[in-house]
């Protein structure tokens, strides 16, 4: 980066803090964590000055600048927000004074942020020996550009002005898709409320055998021509096949439980009783994929339900309020078992109905899509933008 602006030392703007308590006090004490790549600062769970067995400690001052010996070539740098007053710092953090009279707060804040420093970092600690440690000369020895102070103000009121108006700009896309969703979701409920004249229990529609419980296996040391879906593979609403592992299973043996395009599945226990008991449907051939036993496979009758309707309605509210309320926890994994699926009601509207309605939701979950991707480009534009900003601000082209 090449700034028109005079390059400055570190050193020349910052005092390394060198008091030490020996022993710390038995009661407990702030601590920081100094994230990477210019993240900031932030409060981590307390300590007890009696659990610490390293023999010096500093107590960190709002404002101070600390430097994580360890992650300092990753950017690990930032000033001690104001709840980090009086917060224990080991050995392997380093504090610096500020000279306010040289060097802006907030511009220096900036220069962590942009990760303005790590290529300088990253240089020293490769330069040292045994395992890459920053060291508070290598900070010093480091370079900013560094305008008049009156100028450093004003760049740091232009990034924060133009900061703000990114941030706005990201909540605006995320809002956009959000409603999106919430209005796929709202058409859904309102049409479940409509059918409910219509509607059936589980067992009504699929008969007494209509589930299969999936089938337990363990994973295959290499390859194996049979794959069995894990449980991240319900995935809103889908059945992602990537999502399998190779099982120690033939073909002839793993047929019953081969899955197939179209086909829709309830898992019946999840860590979280948000997702248990939610349904996918099959997309794609299976190739020789099965199911697991936390899955349950639904034989819908085609000539009177189609399954990507049933899919949808299943997930609405409505009926996640019955199976959330059916739910059991064992050892912290919520259940539902066939008998829950097959008591519960499910709206089951005429087959031309289905279709039309089918339709609309189609249409819907398309401009829903298109959103999001838009929503995804434009997001990845804003988080590239700040970045561009900074290295403009610090070449002095701002």
């Amino acid at each position: 980066m090449i700034s028109q602006w005079p390059m400055l030392r570190l050193g020349e703007v910052l005092t390394q803090n060198t008091t030490y308590i020996e022993v710390p006090e038995f009661r407990p004490y702030p601590k920081l964590s100094v994230r990477l790549y210019g993240k900031g600062v932030v409060l981590d769970a307390p300590t007890d000055g009696v659990s610490l067995r390293m023999k010096r400690h500093q107590l960190a001052k709002a404002g101070d600048v600390i430097l994580s010996e360890i992650w300092g070539k990753k950017g690990a740098i930032g000033f001690v927000p104001p709840e980090g007053e009086g917060a224990l710092c080991t050995s392997h953090f380093f504090l610096f004074g500020v000279r306010t009279d040289r060097v802006d707060s907030g511009y220096l804040d900036w220069i962590f942020k942009a990760n303005y420093l790590q290529e300088q970092l990253d240089a020293e600690a490769k330069g040292t020996t045994g395992y890459a440690a920053i060291r508070p000369k290598h900070l010093l020895g480091c370079e900013i550009p560094l305008p008049p102070l009156a100028e450093q103000r004003r760049i740091v009121a232009r990034i924060e002005g133009l900061s703000e108006q990114i941030e706005e700009a990201q909540h605006v896309q995320r809002d956009a898709a959000q409603e999106a969703q919430a209005l796929s979701v709202a058409i859904i409920s309102g049409l479940a409320d409509t059918w409910k004249a219509n509607a059936v229990t589980v067992r009504e529609l699929v008969g007494q055998n209509g589930l299969q419980n999936g089938l337990s296996v363990k994973s295959a040391d290499g390859e194996s021509e049979v794959r069995c879906l894990t449980l991240s593979a319900m995935r809103n609403g889908r059945i992602d096949l990537r999502r399998s592992k190779a099982v120690p299973l033939f073909l002839g043996a793993a047929a019953p439980f081969i899955i197939g395009k179209g086909e829709v599945f309830i898992v019946r226990g999840n860590g979280s009783k948000h997702l248990c008991g939610r349904a996918g449907l099959v997309a794609d051939d299976g190739e020789g994929t099965i199911f697991p036993d936390l899955f349950i496979r639904v034989a819908l009758p085609s000539d009177r339900m189609i399954p990507e309707l049933f899919v949808a309605v299943w997930n609405s509210p409505s009926t996640r309020a019955f199976i959330e309320e059916k739910a059991k926890t064992t050892s912290g994994i919520w259940k539902i078992n066939q008998g829950h699926i097959l008591s519960t009601p499910i709206p089951v509207p005429p087959m031309p109905e289905q279709h039309e309605v089918l339709s609309k939701l189609n249409t819907l979950q398309t401009e829903v899509s298109t959103l999001t991707q838009s929503q995804s480009n434009i997001a990845a534009e804003l988080d590239a933008l700040l970045p561009a900003i900074l290295d403009r601000a610090f070449r002095g082209e701002l």
